[in-house]
């Protein structure tokens, strides 16, 4: 009998040791993504949200992390730099792109309308406040405070307590025609930071319908053609909204598409020898579909043998003055007979990275400080013939940046270094520290060096 109640005792031992470890487990994962995950509007639909669902393209990293638009609070007085608003201080570059037909817009009208955001990490919270661009501003220039009315159409003071993870403000905006941009900021109570959404909008009816289609794209004309790709280009079309995209067709089928300010595509992954035709069709943000431009045929090149490497590239210099971590490197353009596809940077022997053959330049990361090194480069070409190195050239890296101890309620910044129990850390992520946010403990943040 005492042999079983020791067994039973173990046992109980055993599963309240490991309770306690999945515990402790799922509070860094939780504390993890709350410290790196805050809110966003989805209705209507912020600039971030909608490249969240595909309705924006081309929108870069911010697809991932539209809770993510995070910047100190107080505008207008603080807050993101004029030609950064959209991105909360350029965090996500690509939001800053401005222009009358660059982003989807919501359609809105004047007068009653609610405003829900999503919150992933709720905080204590000190206002929400709401700002239009003005009657005449200028929808083909970046947004700065100028555009906006900076008196808020609506601000509800929230008295420092922390909202639920869906909440919802209705505000009486103002009358305007057309486009606009509204400028939704969500300040928080517990850190020295806001979060900013613009949302993209258009007024003049709950539903204004378009059925004009742009006109044709004209001049469709090919180059560069090789044995797997043709290089297309076109003039723009025109429309009485804007147009939004460009579609191309290799026959009757759609093989890509474009945005609406971009006019050419590389066309890939074609057969050798082979016969081509292609057009190219505008749309709108309605999703009327132009006319086909111009046909234009083609012939991809046969295969052939390429034995010949690329000439070395030439010039390979230093850009600038190395960090503690990394050195800039520029060098001249090699040559081939059929075309360099690409430029390998090495570290002494070692392959330290590949850029294409388009590029010249390259940023060797992860270096020791203090420390010597030598560089060379190579072209290659499509076929894999690799050239002769480039002249070398030598760099030592700066002195580390001493590294100041972690203390809450302080603003890092990217690369800041901070102590913390022994342990040196760099910042991975801007943002303001809380209790509990500790370098070891959020590892979104904060990279072990």
């Amino acid at each position: 009998m005492a042999s079983i109640r020791l067994s039973n005792s173990l046992l109980m031992k055993a599963f309240t040791s490991l309770g306690v470890m999945l515990i402790a487990v799922l509070c860094m994962v939780l504390l993890s993504e709350k410290a790196s995950a805050h809110g966003y509007i989805d209705s209507p639909g912020s600039r971030g949200y909608l490249c969240k669902t595909g309705q924006n393209t081309d929108c870069g990293a911010v697809v991932y992390e539209p809770h993510s638009l995070e910047a100190p609070k107080g505008f207008p007085a603080a807050g993101p730099a004029d030609g950064k608003i959209a991105s909360a201080g350029g965090i996500f570059p690509k939001l800053d792109e401005q222009s009358s037909t660059r982003w989807t817009k919501v359609n809105i009208s004047s007068g009653t309308n609610t405003f829900t955001w999503k919150l992933t990490a709720p905080h204590r919270t000190a206002s929400w406040k709401y700002y239009i661009t003005k009657p005449n501003w200028n929808p083909d220039a970046p947004l700065t405070r100028d555009s906006f009315d900076l008196t808020p159409f609506c601000s509800v003071n929230y008295g420092g307590v922390q909202p639920p993870y869906t909440y919802s403000d209705t505000c009486n905006v103002p009358a305007r025609t057309g486009y606009h941009v509204i400028l939704a900021v969500w300040e928080v109570a517990d850190t020295a930071n806001a979060f900013y959404n613009v949302i993209d909008v258009n007024f003049g009816g709950s539903n204004p319908v378009d059925n004009q289609a742009p006109t044709a794209p004209a001049s469709l004309a090919s180059s560069g053609v090789t044995s797997t790709s043709v290089n297309l280009s076109w003039n723009a079309s025109s429309d009485n909204v804007g147009v939004t995209g460009y579609r191309i067709y290799s026959g009757s089928s759609q093989v890509a598409a474009v945005s609406g300010t971009t006019l050419n595509y590389t066309v890939s992954g074609l057969t050798a020898n082979t016969p081509y035709s292609f057009q190219v069709k505008a749309v709108d943000a309605a999703g009327n579909l132009s006319a086909a431009s111009n046909t234009v045929s083609v012939t991809t090149s046969p295969n052939v043998t390429d034995t010949q490497a690329p000439t070395a590239p030439g010039n390979l210099s230093v850009q600038g003055t190395p960090t503690s971590s990394s050195v800039s490197l520029t060098w001249g353009a090699s040559t081939d007979n059929v075309g360099v596809a690409g430029y390998r940077i090495y570290r002494g022997s070692t392959l330290a990275g590949t850029v294409s053959g388009t590029t010249t330049s390259y940023t060797a990361t992860g270096l020791s400080a203090s420390t010597a090194y030598s560089f060379t480069v190579r072209a290659i070409d499509a076929a894999g013939n690799e050239s002769a190195a480039s002249n070398a050239v030598s760099a030592t890296t700066a002195s580390a940046p001493s590294a100041q101890p972690w203390a809450p309620n302080v603003a890092y910044a990217v690369g800041t270094l901070v102590s913390y129990n022994g342990s040196t850390y760099e910042c991975r992520q801007a943002h303001t520290s809380l209790v509990g946010w500790e370098p070891s403990n959020v590892p979104a943040l904060w990279l072990l060096k």
